[in-house]
């Protein structure tokens, strides 16, 4: 029998309400993986000696990337009901992210939006994706779509 993982709803979130994710360290196996499964094999992020001579001075991991891998992280903090994810706004990529670096992000509850629907509501988080040195790397908004409780009447 399968056990059901305890999930938070509309209701149980407010405003300014904030979590933590775990740390995951970025691999070139990350980056390698990613160039085929996106067919981007920008030198920057697979040629070391092009990488060389860039401003970053060695290969760096895709923004895509780090942004797929920190969606992930995103399911190692308390779990929401989630319908679904309905979006970014303003999500900036800030800084790089090198073979070795270790992320992890938070996220912090800044608006809870009614949805047309009774049962569901949209919640905006501003997240932000730190490096191992507490420097944010990307940042910006999701929206979520998440389920209310049933009502008890």
């Amino acid at each position: 029998m399968a056990r059901e993982i305890p999930r938070l709803f509309y209701e149980d979130l407010n405003v300014g309400d904030e979590d933590q994710s775990t740390g995951r360290t970025i691999t070139e196996a990350d980056v390698v993986n990613f160039a085929g499964l996106s067919g981007d094999f920008n030198n920057m992020h697979i040629d070391e000696e092009f990488a060389k001579k860039t401003v970053f001075g060695t290969r760096v991991a895709h923004g895509l990337c780090v942004l797929s891998i920190a969606s992930g992280l995103w399911f190692t903090m308390p779990r929401l009901a989630t319908v679904a994810f309905m979006g970014l706004e303003d999500w900036r990529f800030i800084g790089a992210v090198k073979f070795g670096d270790t992320i992890r992000i938070t996220r912090k509850l800044v608006e809870k939006r009614e949805h047309k629907r009774p049962n569901m509501g949209f919640l905006v988080f501003e997240v932000s994706v730190f490096n191992q040195n507490n420097d944010v790397v990307q940042k910006g908004k999701w929206v979520i779509l998440v389920q209310k409780k049933e009502s008890s009447s």
